[in-house]
């Protein structure tokens, strides 16, 4: 018996292992994602503000690391407080993450309950606050003070993302509801495309962009295969986002789970391309490279509430109808005159909200009734604190950067240097 005991331990800890190596391989590619996020921006912005970008690409996910472990952390998942709308203010103060981990004793103690390591899951978490950051940034690009950003990225990692995730994923009250978001369509990417739509409000469209007589300028960015780049490193990245949701593959069930998600997740992307390419074809008359890229961000969007329920030939469509709808969704906004360089807000707001619709559709356990309630909860909290913070912001510091230094780029006025620089003959 005490063989058998001592065996059964070790498959527990040889679980928990790879649990956690899965976990932390996963947090990794979700990490990579900030890359994507920063190429694709890089290449769809105008040379002159490129730097900006980059700075801000990089200085937000550090901020959000920071954050994220000072307060954000335990503000999201304060333990044994379940169900309300906030924590207490003893959770709420219990602050700086700690070090300590599961012991080999517990792990095998809990009966398997216990998967993997607690810093593990710090990494994993940590690293969709970033992705939810880097949404906006795209959004208010070539017009926003960088320090005005970053600031405003320490509220939203440290404060406004924890709350609302600690709705869902904390055990708050719409995990108690039955509000269903398996990885993030509402509470990572409405969460950052809300967030994004109250800073473009406050902040205006570029000069330029619009016409006094409803004329709509394009802007082109200055480096398309860099976005595209940018595309297929967040494609790649969006496997980690989606598959380590399912937080374990130690199973033959739990792994026949991952490998549905990775290849719903998979073609939800290439449904959202071909579709937003095919009706970019037949209302613009030509192969928009743009909206292409676009719509595979769309489809990975609207997959990711539900990556596990629809067979692929449903997740296609998942990522069709996004795709679809991100197109007319960038076209609207253009014409209600809401600047958004990268079309931040279509795909991730606007495509996050039908990802949780349609939740309803292939999963018998979700209701069309509440998943409204919990898409509604989250845009109306992140929006309106959103709205405010920046609005204290801009109050205070300012959001925009004068009209000259629009003129000849961000990159000079706030950086300093050129990310495309001549070079010019030596004497």
């Amino acid at each position: 018996m005490d063989d058998v005991t001592a065996l059964a331990g070790q498959v527990t800890e040889l679980s928990y292992a790879l649990d956690t190596f899965y976990f932390l391989m996963m947090g990794a590619l979700v990490m990579w994602m900030a890359a994507g996020f920063t190429m694709l921006e890089a290449g769809l912005v105008r040379a002159k503000n490129t730097v900006e970008i980059l700075i801000k690409n990089v200085g937000l996910y550090s901020v959000a690391c920071i954050m994220y472990m000072l307060c954000g952390y335990s503000i999201m998942y304060p333990g044994e407080f379940e169900g309300g709308v906030f924590q207490s203010l003893t959770t709420l103060g219990s602050g700086l993450l700690g070090s300590a981990d599961n012991t080999a004793a517990n792990v095998i103690a809990s009966g398997g309950k216990t998967y993997y390591s607690n810093l593990s899951d710090f990494f994993f978490q940590v690293v969709f606050v970033a992705t939810a950051m880097s949404i906006v940034s795209g959004a208010v690009a070539e017009r926003m003070k960088l320090w005005s950003f970053m600031l405003f990225a320490v509220v939203l990692t440290g404060f406004i993302y924890p709350v609302q995730g600690f709705w869902k994923w904390g055990g708050g009250w719409l995990e108690q509801l039955g509000f269903q978001d398996f990885a993030g369509s509402g509470v990572v990417h409405l969460c950052g495309g809300a967030a994004a739509l109250a800073g473009v409000l406050l902040l205006g469209a570029r000069k330029g962009k619009y016409g006094r007589k409803g004329t709509i300028n394009a802007i082109p960015g200055c480096n398309l295969p860099l976005a595209t780049l940018g595309t297929f490193i967040l494609w790649l990245g969006w496997f980690g986002f989606n598959g380590g949701s399912a937080l374990k593959i130690s199973g033959v069930g739990e792994a026949n789970g991952v490998a549905l998600i990775f290849v719903n997740t998979n073609m939800a992307a290439a449904g959202g391309l071909i579709f937003a390419l095919l009706l970019a074809r037949l209302w613009f008359g030509k192969a928009d490279l743009t909206m292409a890229l676009n719509g595979a961000l769309a489809g990975l969007v609207a997959i990711t509430a539900e990556p596990l329920a629809p067979t692929p030939f449903g997740a296609t469509m998942i990522g069709a109808i996004g795709g679809v709808i991100a197109v007319m969704s960038i076209i609207t906004l253009d014409r209600l005159r809401i600047d958004d360089p990268v079309g931040a807000i279509s795909v991730h707001g606007v495509v996050g909200i039908w990802g949780l619709l349609a939740v309803a559709l292939n999963n018998e356990g979700a209701s069309i009734g509440i998943q409204v309630v919990g898409l509604l909860a989250i845009f109306i909290w992140v929006f309106t604190t959103s709205l405010l913070v920046w609005f204290l912001i801009k109050l205070l510091l300012g959001i925009r950067v004068d009209a000259e230094h629009e003129y000849e780029g961000v990159d000079i006025s706030e950086c300093g240097l050129e990310a495309y620089p001549e070079f010019a003959a030596a004497e």
